[in-house]
């Protein structure tokens, strides 16, 4: 899903412009550490910031010389992964948007706006 999501993705301009299709930087977990992913970010010309898996590790350093050397990895950045982990989470306690049950896209899309507004408006109630 990984080149999908790359070819619809959209990163608005702060002024005027049209959107940038290529992200500065892609922070993702361990899952998405494989040869393919790599070689297609770098070919976009977009930075990884994916932790290599001891598995790959191992079998690098098996090799020796020809194993090439470790991927860069910027563990500060990686380190802001949580925050959009956290959000997720939070649109996950909606029962609805954990367990899927809607069977049409636009009603699971319309949950999912609908929890993202209440999530929007939680630091403007009034009462604790």
């Amino acid at each position: 899903m990984l080149p999908v999501l790359l070819d619809h993705l959209r990163v608005p301009r702060r002024g005027c412009g049209r959107a940038r299709t290529r992200p500065d930087a892609l922070i993702a977990d361990k899952a998405y550490s494989s040869r393919e992913h790599r070689a297609l970010l770098r070919k976009r010309r977009i930075r990884t910031v994916i932790p290599e898996r001891s598995d790959q590790q191992r079998h690098r350093r098996k090799r020796g010389t020809k194993g090439g050397r470790p991927v860069a990895f910027d563990a500060e950045t990686y380190r802001n992964r949580n925050v959009v982990e956290r959000s997720y989470n939070r649109f996950k306690q909606w029962r609805g948007l954990a367990t899927r049950y809607d069977k049409l896209a636009v009603i699971f899309r319309g949950g999912a706006i609908l929890r993202s507004i209440i999530i929007w408006l939680m630091p403007l109630r009034d009462t604790p």
